[in-house]
């Protein structure tokens, strides 16, 4: 688990940031309306979450800065009993203050107050732009004086690249029991089955280790419904013939897991083996030249290649591969990057490149996921047809070390 000693550091690298005579101001999540008068479970917004490590609605952080002299204030939902009979108990302001190593606690009530009062006496605010505009009103209606408003985002954001040994173990029991979930699926009997009879094991498997959402929306697509990228209907039956594609992660304790396996419902035929092969043998070498200071972009280029090779090998692809690469023929059949960056979010809100647009290097501490992958539609009749129909992922996630790098989730079977 996170300590709140390391949330502090986090609060006081960030104030560090932010320029003297400035206020700065996160808020949490609300829920979110599933229809009517139900809602979405809760999910705290992932910035507020990095700075504080509370995980309930109705809450804020200020922090005030004025030259060298910082202050950080906690807002946090107030104590009601009635409330609490129907949507469950909350830590209160009292608690809050002996937990929260932040200079104030102050019910959420206080807080138009509190801002007022500070704002008067500032020249820049810094608050996520992309905040909801009933927030942005509140803080409109006191900042009518400041002469600028700053994006916060890329500040968090920035900081969430390089995660800390506290976080690396999360995000290693994230995949621990996407691992299981993974393995379980693998070995029960899928002849005969729906889709959706496998994302049930799944989400089992989650939720029996404590990992009480997925981290996305699962993906269990049989034969040609892979080669929808983002599929998420998991409602169709299992034929012995074909392929299954699982993109597949949890969340534990608000850190991701991202993991895509691709295997047969019975056994691979020699036209899938082939396609199978050639994707995993490109992931197997892109991996290999993670390390501080490699680029995505290299990675990405390289997958790129091997693909085009290899697609030129089967017959799916025709001409030279200089030229196939230039004119990006292999986007018909790999549209999609090499990876992303993983952590509070399964595709982490951060940077890819500095503020000059230069690619960032990759630094020790940075977790990213590998995926190449081919897709070939079922009606493409431009490549031979014994590869029509086939979707193939492979996706790992890992963690960039001191000397290379480390497959997190390697002892998924692949």
């Amino acid at each position: 688990m996170i300590s709140e000693n390391e949330y502090k550091k986090r609060r006081k690298r960030l104030a560090k940031k932010l320029s003297s005579n400035s206020v700065a101001v996160l808020f949490s999540s609300g829920y979110k309306t599933r229809s009517n008068d139900t809602q979405y479970p809760f999910r705290q917004n992932s910035n507020f979450y990095y700075m504080t490590g509370f995980k309930e609605d109705k809450s804020a952080l200020l922090i005030v800065k004025k030259k060298d002299d910082i202050k950080v204030i906690l807002f946090v939902a107030k104590k009601d009993k009635k409330q609490e009979l129907w949507n469950g108990k909350r830590l209160g302001e009292k608690k809050a203050k002996k937990r929260f190593l932040v200079d104030e606690v102050l019910v959420m009530d206080d807080f138009e107050v509190q801002l007022k009062k500070y704002l008067q006496a500032t020249k820049e605010l810094y608050f996520d732009f992309l905040l909801d505009y009933s927030k942005v009103k509140i803080l409109k209606r006191y900042a009518k004086t400041l002469s600028t408003h700053k994006n916060i985002a890329p500040l968090i954001q920035k900081m969430r690249l390089v995660k800390s040994h506290a976080e690396i173990e999360l995000i290693r029991k994230a995949i621990n029991i996407t691992k299981e979930a993974h393995t379980s699926l693998m070995e029960m009997p899928k002849s005969g089955k729906n889709e959706y009879e496998l994302l049930a094991e799944l989400e089992y498997v989650f939720k029996k280790n404590g990992a009480y959402s997925d981290a996305y929306t699962s993906i269990v697509a049989c034969a040609n419904n892979a080669n929808t990228l983002h599929y998420i209907e998991n409602n169709k039956p299992l034929k012995d013939t074909e392929l299954i594609l699982v993109d597949a992660g949890c969340e534990y304790e608000y850190y991701a897991s991202d993991i895509t396996r691709t295997i047969a419902v019975s056994q691979f035929n020699k036209s899938q083996k082939e396609l199978y092969d050639l994707v995993l043998a490109t992931q197997l070498e892109v991996m290999e030249m993670i390390k501080p200071h490699a680029k995505r972009s290299d990675l990405q280029k390289r997958a790129v290649e091997l693909l085009t090779v290899g697609m030129l090998r089967l017959g799916i692809l025709k001409g030279s591969v200089k030229k196939l690469i230039k004119k990006e023929k292999y986007k018909k059949y790999y549209p999609h990057g090499i990876g992303h960056w993983m952590g509070l979010d399964v595709h982490d809100e951060c940077p890819y490149k500095d503020t000059d647009g230069n690619e960032l290097e990759f630094k020790e501490g940075m977790v990213l996921t590998i995926e190449p992958g081919l897709y070939i539609d079922k009606n493409d009749k431009n490549v031979p047809k014994k590869y029509r129909g086939i979707g193939i992922r492979i996706e790992d996630d890992i963690l960039i070390t001191k000397g290379g790098y480390e497959n997190l989730s390697k002892a998924i079977a692949k």
